[in-house]
């Protein structure tokens, strides 16, 4: 009986897909908790219309989320994708009114990000000693340019050789919804992007578009990337956490303590909101904690 929610189901990722124009992954998170709640209603039930649901089938389900152990930070993305769903059928005249109105999203207990202190991101930079071939260059590449720029993992992987902007040291790059935005490159690190360019075509044939190709020239995917940063760190730092992320947290940690206004760091991570940015600052008062304790003769 699933099959009487396909309908919503369906109309609702066409509406992420094509109108909100999420990432792949964030319909997929919200197409498997819409079906988890649909087999729910389906189970207890027996498919109840979407215009009877209330916000105590919910409850329910949220119940048994939770006795399942589940974090709050997944609960809160359950929430979401149902208020999202609920909103879309109001739309569409499917339904009158949403259920989600008094439903409370449990909180969420505030984890400060991991980032690479900025000695042991020299140490990887200056130290690590990398192979002269493809691989090898692709590799360190690929570091510097996470560290750089601040880019997401599917932004790397994704990225053309026409969004490197030699003449003006910049990256075109293509963010969550399709957004654009320019960060600007180092010249060293341009030169070393042209160099890269320049030998991928000598030493692979026929590559792709991509600016970073495995050995034969096809496009990076992510558990490649993820174990030549989680090997490299692992090299420099004794953080629990190495992955693609930290390095986004590193870049953004390190503008931040460093002086650099809160905005620019926003625009420059692709944050839609300033919120989102402002855990960055937690790292800058620890620094002026310790610049205190050292300095102040009372502290």
């Amino acid at each position: 009986m699933l099959h009487s929610y396909l309908p919503y189901l369906n109309s609702f990722v066409e509406y992420l897909k094509f109108e909100k124009r999420y990432s792949q992954n964030t319909i997929i998170s919200y197409q498997n908790d819409l079906e988890q709640f649909f087999d729910f209603l389906v189970k207890q039930y027996d498919a109840l219309p979407m215009s009877a649901v209330t916000a105590s089938q919910v409850r329910s389900w949220l119940a048994e989320m939770r006795s399942d152990e589940m974090t709050s930070k997944s609960i809160n993305r359950k929430i979401s994708a149902l208020k999202s769903f609920f909103k879309h059928l109001i739309r569409m005249g499917e339904i009158k009114q949403t259920p989600m109105t008094t439903i409370i999203s449990p909180k969420v207990p505030k984890r400060l990000p991991s980032f690479v202190s900025q000695n042991d991101m020299s140490t990887l930079q200056d130290y690590v000693v990398f192979p002269e071939d493809l691989k090898g260059r692709t590799d360190k590449l690929l570091l510097d340019v996470f560290y750089a720029t601040g880019m997401r993992l599917s932004e790397l992987i994704n990225l053309k050789e026409s969004q490197l902007d030699s003449a003006y040291s910049q990256v075109k790059v293509l963010g969550k919804g399709n957004k654009e935005r320019i960060i600007p490159v180092a010249k060293e690190l341009v030169q070393q992007l042209l160099a890269y360019l320049h030998d991928k075509k000598e030493l692979v044939p026929a590559v792709c578009s991509n600016l970073f190709v495995n050995d034969k020239g096809k496009p990076l995917y992510p558990k490649y990337v993820y174990n030549v940063v989680r090997t490299n760190l692992s090299l420099v730092t004794t953080i629990q956490k190495k992955s693609p992320h930290v390095l986004r947290h590193t870049f953004a940690t390190h503008l931040t303590n460093n002086g650099a206004d809160l905005n620019a760091v926003k625009e420059l991570l692709g944050h839609s909101s300033l919120a989102a940015t402002q855990v960055y600052t937690h790292n800058t008062i620890e620094r002026l904690k310790d610049i205190y304790k050292k300095a102040h003769p009372k502290a």
